[in-house]
This record gives C-alpha cells, sequence and structure tokens, in this order.
C-alpha cells in the first residue's frame, strides 16, 4: 500500500486476517466486524511499533463510518452537546455531533483570540507533537452551550492521554464534567494511568471504537500482538 491509500476504506468482516502477524498493515476490527487497515508506525527501539489514525487524512466514508460507530456509542448517555479536542479530535467531535442528530457542536482550540481568557484555558501537551508548547482555550462564548449540560468530550485517538487530561482540566475550570469521554480508537493501554492520576476514575468513562496494542517484532520481521 502506498502511504496515501491508507484511511481510506472500510472493507467487510473477514475481509483480512485480524488474528495473526502484521506485515504492512495493522487490521482494526470495528464493533459490528468491518475492518479498516491502518499504517503500523516502528517506535524508536524498533522492536514495537504502534498503529496509527490520522483522521483527517481518511476520505469521507471513513469518517462517516467511524463517528457513526462511536455516536452509537455515547448515544446512551443521553448528550447534549459535544466539545471537539484541537486538532484531529475537531473532525470526529463535528461527525459525532451531527450523527447524533445536533446542530453544532463546541470546538475548543488552541489559537487564542483577543477576547479569550486565561483563566480559561490550560497548558496542553500531545504525544505527537511533544515539543510545542501550547495551550488549550475554550472561547467564552460558548460557555452558556456547555454549562449544565450532558457534555461528551470527543477526541481522535487517545494515546499517552495528555490531550484528554488538559481537556478534562479545561473543563474543570468552567465548572463542567463531561458524562462520557470517546475517540475513535484507544491506542494502548498507556492513557489510563495517565487519566486516573488526576484523582477521578475517568477512565470508566472513556469509550472508543476499536482499540489497538503496542505491537512486537518477531523473528520474522513480522508485527504481532504482546503475548
Amino acid at each position: 500500500m502506498q502511504p496515501h491509500d491508507f484511511w481510506q476504506e472500510i472493507h467487510p468482516p473477514q475481509s483480512f486476517d485480524a488474528s495473526g502477524e502484521f506485515r504492512d498493515f495493522y487490521v482494526a476490527e470495528l464493533p459490528d466486524g468491518r475492518q479498516l487497515r491502518l499504517p503500523i508506525r516502528v517506535l524508536a527501539d524498533g522492536d514495537h511499533a504502534l498503529a496509527s489514525l490520522i483522521i483527517d487524512q481518511a476520505s469521507f466514508s471513513v469518517q462517516e463510518a467511524l463517528a457513526g460507530a462511536l455516536a452509537a456509542r455515547i448515544a446512551a448517555h443521553d448528550v447534549d452537546v459535544v466539545a471537539g479536542l484541537p486538532t484531529l479530535g475537531l473532525t470526529l467531535a463535528s461527525a459525532v455531533a451531527r450523527a447524533l442528530g445536533h446542530q453544532r457542536y463546541v470546538p475548543l482550540g488552541t489559537s487564542r483570540k483577543f477576547w479569550y481568557r486565561e483563566d480559561l484555558s490550560v497548558a496542553l501537551s500531545s504525544i505527537t507533537t511533544p515539543d510545542q508548547e501550547k495551550r488549550l482555550y475554550i472561547d467564552p462564548r460558548m460557555l452558556p452551550l456547555l454549562q449544565g449540560r450532558r457534555v461528551a468530550l470527543i477526541d481522535d485517538v487517545i494515546s499517552g492521554g495528555a490531550s484528554i487530561v488538559s481537556g478534562l482540566e479545561l473543563l474543570a475550570a468552567c465548572g463542567i464534567e463531561p458524562v462520557v469521554i470517546g475517540a475513535a480508537m484507544l491506542q494502548s493501554e498507556r492513557w489510563r494511568e495517565r487519566v486516573d492520576s488526576t484523582g477521578r476514575p475517568w477512565s470508566e468513562r472513556i469509550v472508543g471504537v476499536f482499540s489497538t496494542p503496542i505491537l512486537e517484532r518477531g523473528r520474522n520481521g513480522w508485527w504481532h500482538r504482546p503475548a
């Protein structure tokens, strides 16, 4: 597969073997059994790797499939409004809100407008942009849409948990507690400790469309799930 071929198609159930070793791509399965091929990103040690999802590079059909599946998983929480984490989480949050039948969603942002307030911002870090100093903001004009409402906090991928923790801190500063936290992909289990280190069992409120493990390199050079 060429790099631009990934994330472009949802395949029928059992199109690919999802139980064994993986060479060129990892096979993720949606709740209904449909499959999505993900590129494998090798980590610095050369012996471990992660499956990757960049949702704003995905086809519209893949975005809609993931948003529809996530919306179905959070619908039971009777969500009033969806809040999205930048940057890639905004693509998914918007689509999830539409799938839930909402007319709008609330985007959090990293671009400070002159009417924003510093007390309505927190430091933001991400595993994919570790060296960039950013702050996460909420537009003060959007607060009435969230306060006193049942809020879903949405990101595209939950990996190390740093972005979700920043989102939770920002919402807490506004007196808001999300009833559910959602993502298209839960990448390994590394995020659980970081998220729960806040003193609240937030991991119990996190749902994803699918989960992917940290992969290990076999003797033949192919990748497999850890034993």
